[in-house]
């Protein structure tokens, strides 16, 4: 190709290579080291004037050397008078930098994802090329053209030659955030979909007072006329009192004041088939389980079972119960009911009541307290059938085996797949999903680096080449060419 110069950051060279080698040319020279204080040194090792250039780079464990790398190549090319500068990123840059920061997730949250595509517009990019975007609102972030490719084709090819029986497989999302994706995918396979949610629960705190007063505080904290101070409600008390005789009406105000009655149309699917005897069969594709500390565990599990039946662990089934003396429990039905106005909690959405911005199953950190344990659910019918679990990333291992432990012991999955377009893999989550036993494949393309040792230990890993993509790309943004096609690829 003549007229283009192609450069490769450090972050993903073997990426770099393989496009090269697929528009007949080689990776244009340039130098990029680093100084002895740390500081980035970028030279560039050919003439780019009235040239485009396109420069690969990738995100890697060292994410801001590989951003900054990124933006001093950008203006280094610049400074140089190249004619336009592509940059061919998120199919490079991990899942493009920062993407999971592109909105706030709290009223003083930054839009980090915004700012550094201001940053790559002020260093002088002329376009750029994404491959799934976490967030696809992200391209209105830049002032400049972006074409955000797709992994699907590719990955729908590789379903179709590699899976047995794959006509009667289900394809489900993880999280409630990834139903478009999950959708898509089915719908070019023609496939059914499911979906794997999990919920925080209601906290279940053991409430023992010696002389249990409850106050449902006011809203307002001036004081009060006498005839408007707070309800005072004695649920019991160490020296009990004859009760006092009440009018029937006063009685079922204040037991509708403390328990209102649940409208039929909020109760559970369960529920309704009991009191109503159902005879719509789609309730029986909703299953329920509990995670507790990320782990899935039998229903009559107890969290205090470890440290009183002998060291019980999570999906051991253990239970225990508990009494203290000259102590009364409040039942749970009844705490629940009276701290559901006075909760502390923090909400489980973001700004505006948007539920938009909640955090992904990824993202949230798990610090213990009310978030140890949470309800997972299952919607889909999975029995004896492959499983696709997809997402467009794998980057923490826990929201990947909670799903795949519920498809397959509580529904029944046959075999689980574990696919996304990026292949982060921090930390241990590799080994992690590894040994799970629920999961069979772990499927993901070249869009990030994975060192040779990681693919040797790795027997689940499965990696599809998506050059042939970005080669395209590339070709024919430089003899201006149509790329819709490349949307839309028919296998």
């Amino acid at each position: 190709m003549r007229g283009v110069q192609i450069f490769s950051g450090n972050s993903h060279p073997g990426l770099a290579d393989t496009i090269c080698e697929r528009l007949g040319t080689s990776p244009a020279k340039a130098d990029l080291g680093k100084f002895a204080n740390g500081e980035t040194s970028v030279n560039i090792g050919t003439s780019v004037r009235n040239q485009d250039v396109y420069i690969i780079q990738s995100g890697s464990s060292k994410i801001n050397d590989s951003v900054m790398e990124l933006l001093i190549m950008i203006s280094a090319c610049k400074g140089g008078s190249a004619k336009s500068i592509t940059e061919d990123a998120d199919a490079q840059t991990r899942y493009f930098p920062y993407s999971r920061q592109s909105k706030k997730k709290s009223h003083r949250g930054a839009i980090t994802a915004r700012m550094l595509a201001n940053l790559l517009s002020i260093a002088g990019v002329d376009h750029v090329i994404t491959m799934d975007l976490h967030a696809s609102q992200m391209q209105g972030f830049f002032g400049k053209p972006v074409d955000n490719l797709f992994a699907e084709p590719f990955i729908a090819r590789w379903i179709r030659m590699n899976v047995d029986g794959w006509k009667e497989a289900v394809v489900v999302s993880k999280n409630a955030g990834g139903t478009k994706r999950v959708t898509s995918l089915a719908d070019t396979l023609k496939l059914n979909f499911g979906i794997v949610t999990t919920d925080r629960r209601r906290p279940k705190v053991p409430m023992t007072m010696s002389d249990s007063t409850v106050f449902f505080d006011a809203m307002d904290e001036e004081r009060l006329p006498k005839d408007q101070q707070p309800f005072e409600l004695h649920l019991h008390s160490s020296n009990p009192t004859p009760p006092i005789p009440e009018e029937p009406e006063t009685a079922n105000a204040a037991v509708a004041l403390l328990r209102p009655e649940t409208p039929p149309a909020a109760r559970r699917p369960s529920e309704l088939e009991a009191a109503y005897e159902y005879t719509d069969h789609r309730v029986r594709d909703v299953v329920t389980g509990r995670l507790v500390q990320g782990q899935l565990v039998d229903d009559d599990y107890h969290p205090d079972s470890g440290s009183q039946s002998g060291g019980t662990t999570p999906g051991a089934g253990g239970s225990s119960s508990k009494s203290a003396e000259n102590t009364e429990v409040v039942p749970d039905h009844m705490f629940n009911s009276m701290i559901s106005n006075a909760s502390s909690l923090p909400p489980d959405h973001a700004l505006g009541g948007s539920f938009d911005a909640v955090e992904s199953d990824d993202e949230a950190s798990v610090a213990g307290g009310y978030d140890d344990e949470k309800t997972i659910t299952l919607v889909g019918e999975v029995r004896d059938r492959p499983v696709f679990i997809v997402d467009d990333m794998i980057d923490k291992s826990g929201s990947w085996i909670a799903a795949a432990e519920t498809v397959v012991k509580r529904g029944g999955a046959r075999k689980v797949y574990c696919i996304a377009t990026h292949g982060l893999f921090g930390a241990d989550s590799l080994d992690q999903l590894e040994e799970c036993p629920s999961i069979d494949h772990i499927v993901v393309t070249n869009t990030f680096p994975i060192s040779p040792s990681m693919l040797k230990r790795s027997k689940k890993l499965i990696v599809i080449d998506v050059s042939t993509l970005l080669a395209e790309s590339i070709r024919r943004h430089h003899y201006g060419e149509s790329v819709s096609a490349l949307f839309h690829l028919n296998d």
